[in-house]
């Protein structure tokens, strides 16, 4: 059973920044894949972005060439980096992770954009 925290949300005007991060329980190394998926009001949950255990990377078309996925194992933490954010981008963000049939949920982070 892994464990995820995130923590990093918060409320910020549009073109702000933030960076999220979600500590894992164990050593991430040993999870084939971990990312970032969000949920806006009233919306199904989507993919943000996620990276494999060797370090490659895929995202969401909406946080192309904005959103930044980047993982330390020796903290066993994944950050997401987001530069100009839009009022769009306001969602819960939640870590996600997977290790073979396995699949394991952060409780979510809330990201707010508005002026």
């Amino acid at each position: 059973q892994v464990q995820l925290v995130e923590s990093g949300g918060g409320l910020v005007q549009p073109g702000g920044s933030l960076r999220l991060s979600c500590a894992a329980s164990e050593n991430i190394f040993s999870i084939d894949l971990m990312g970032w998926y969000r949920q806006p009001p009233g919306k199904q949950r989507e993919m943000v972005a996620v990276i494999t255990r060797s370090g490659s990377t895929n995202y969401g078309d909406s946080v192309k060439g904005r959103f930044t996925i980047s993982r330390d194992n020796a903290k066993n933490t994944v950050f997401l980096q987001m530069n100009s954010l839009k009022p769009e981008d306001t969602a819960v963000y939640y870590c996600h992770a997977a290790r073979g049939i396995f699949r394991y949920w952060g409780q979510g982070t809330q990201v707010t954009v508005s002026s």
